[in-house]
């Protein structure tokens, strides 16, 4: 028979890039530590989300239909801090979860989208799940 032939399922797989590589594991001491940096990363992606529609949906429309700046400077500047701490945030779960720099980007830009940052820590989040219970059975407990 032919030595070439010699591979596994699941080397095959991974060749041919159809497995999905498995996550990183989270040691079990730094899972409430992982669990926390969530927690602070999805206050700060609704925070910022609902400022950011609040700004675009009442804000403008009311600076350039009804001529009151004070709108935009009370929902703007608010959204425009606390964005920066979105971005500290997403970087410490990230680096917290050894996400890759694209997806720290990604998930730190997804506040500049109104919805978007929504749908960001939605994404965010089923993911940091996943890969607490591949680390850890008993971990979603």
């Amino acid at each position: 028979m032919s030595d070439s032939t010699d591979k596994t399922v699941g080397e095959d797989a991974k060749a041919d890039g159809l497995a999905d590589p498995m996550p990183p594991i989270i040691p079990a001491d730094e899972i409430p530590k992982v669990r926390a940096a969530l927690i602070r990363y999805r206050v700060m992606a609704y925070t910022v989300g609902v400022l950011l529609i609040l700004l675009m949906l009442v804000a403008v429309p009311l600076k350039y239909i009804g001529h009151d700046d004070r709108w935009v400077t009370w929902f703007g500047v608010p959204h425009g801090w606390l964005y920066m701490l979105l971005i500290l945030s997403a970087i410490d779960l990230g680096r917290r979860v050894k996400w890759s720099i694209r997806n720290v980007i990604g998930i730190a830009l997804a506040g500049t989208v109104p919805f978007l940052s929504f749908v960001a820590e939605y994404i965010a989040r089923k993911d940091v799940y996943r890969r607490i219970a591949s680390s850890d059975a008993v971990a979603l407990r």
